[in-house]
């Protein structure tokens, strides 16, 4: 396999498979993956997975579970177990099994960036079951779409609204808040534009944020009996804020619309383009990227007023993305990477593909901070953190230690890595005394932790 054909599935993909064939015009093959609709939901790989507003149902079995145990004056027990968990295993599962094995893997590496991008974490905000309806709804359907269609729908789901405690934001002046003397939360309107949109190089001010947070008052979730949609959002008029708010100097008058207005100035901004180029950028081609990548995407989007899919192919098209590969891996790369190039034989466990996640220090879609999982290899390649993945790489390679199991860790190697593969790498593996010890020297090399 070529540099470019290998490179074309390792650093834009999600890493190379067995079986996977040379790839004649590399640029081209990534582009056509831009097209058309998600292909984990035009597969109905998803399709028996609950909606957003079923979770938020769920939600409130559990919170109902919980409070009749504590008012018949009992603990939870220690083996309590909400719905909950139930949905967000159900979820992940598929969702990491999807990337473990889809043929469109630069497609799936935009779904889990973006989704980054719009962090929703599993620890706060009472979002467990949420977390892959959020994925599903809010990311996969707009990854090649307009930003400002992702923002509005992000914005608008239960995830992102219970996260950053947006469902419990009431206006000051409202209806509710008068009465009950409850008042802003201002997360959403702070993250909404420091992180998701105009970024802090808008200059914005803390009365921007204050007033963005009223806008966005009103905007909640419910399940089915509360009537949320079928995503679980719900808009609250009794407890928006009324009145015109300005924000960057634009005014917005109330309601509902207000908060879509508001957010379509913010996402078609022209700082907002350039944050997003940035990140693109520096995940796709450098920890530090040149100015030229990142100015090539910010026109793009520009040019196209916001067109991701227009983004993407010009992040395809910079010679800095075709350069050797120098981003190290994050914990959920690396395992991916290694599930698609030696999936596991048949056995009597499954791979516990959530646990190793937790133990390499990221768990899925738990973030310890709306800002997401780092990009930058200072805040993975520590020794403890490398001889973590070491470790694992054992542990796993020890399912391959039959030798009836047919494929030679030779050719996983080949097939993995094409030229990236070093000549010592590929020596190491062949003089390995076993072929687990085979395996866990091509996971651990210092090629494959690369992308």
């Amino acid at each position: 396999m070529t540099n470019a054909s290998a490179q074309s599935l390792i650093r834009f993909g999600l890493g190379a498979r067995q079986g996977d064939a040379e790839i004649n015009d590399p640029r081209a093959a990534l582009k056509a993956q831009l097209q058309g609709q998600d292909p984990g939901l035009a597969s109905g790989s998803f399709a028996a997975l609950p909606s957003g507003r079923d979770a938020m149902d769920t939600l409130r079995s559990d919170q109902l579970a919980r409070k009749a145990i504590l008012q018949a004056g009992e603990k939870l027990p220690g083996n309590f177990k909400p719905q909950s968990r139930a949905l967000y295993m159900a979820d992940a599962t598929a969702q990491l099994g999807w990337a473990a094995s889809t043929d469109a893997g630069f497609r799936e590496r935009l779904v889990w960036f973006w989704a980054n991008h719009f962090t929703v974490s599993i620890y706060q905000g009472d979002t467990l079951g949420l977390a892959g309806p959020f994925v599903r709804e809010a990311i996969r359907p707009y990854v090649t779409g307009n930003f400002t269609d992702m923002v509005l729908a992000v914005e608008r789901h239960p995830a992102m609204l219970r996260y950053l405690a947006n469902d419990i934001s009431i206006g000051p002046d409202s209806a509710i808040g008068q009465k009950t003397k409850r008042g802003l939360n201002e997360n959403l309107g702070r993250e909404c534009m420091e992180l998701h949109t105009v970024g802090l190089e808008a200059g914005y001010s803390q009365a921007d944020v204050t007033s963005m947070a009223k806008i966005l008052t009103g905007w909640s979730a419910a399940g089915t009996a509360g009537g949320g949609d079928e995503t679980g959002y719900k808009y609250r008029p009794f407890t928006h804020e009324p009145g015109a708010q300005t924000v960057m100097g634009q005014s917005f008058d109330g309601g509902e619309q207000a908060g879509i207005d508001a957010l379509t100035f913010l996402s078609q901004y022209p700082t907002t383009y350039r944050l997003l180029a940035r990140k693109l950028a520096t995940h796709f081609v450098a920890d530090t990227p040149p100015d030229t990548a990142v100015e090539r995407i910010a026109a793009a989007l520009l040019e196209t007023g916001g067109d991701l899919a227009a983004a993407s192919a010009a992040l395809v098209d910079l010679p800095e993305a075709w350069t050797p590969l120098t981003k190290l891996k994050t914990p959920m790369e690396y395992v991916v990477s290694a599930l698609r190039a030696a999936p596991p034989p048949p056995g009597p466990q499954p791979v516990n593909t959530l646990g190793i996640l937790g133990r390499l220090g990221q768990p899925l879609w738990g973030a310890p901070l709306p800002n997401g999982w780092s990009d930058q290899a200072a805040d993975w390649d520590g020794s403890g953190a490398i001889m973590s993945r070491v470790d694992w790489a054992y542990t796993y390679a020890g399912r391959f230690d039959n030798g009836d199991m047919g494929i030679q860790p030779a050719s996983i190697a080949n097939a993995a890595l094409g030229k990236f593969l070093r000549p010592a790498t590929a020596s190491a593996i062949a003089s390995a005394g076993s072929r687990r010890e085979a395996v866990t020297l091509l996971f651990a090399s210092p090629e494959f932790q690369r992308r």
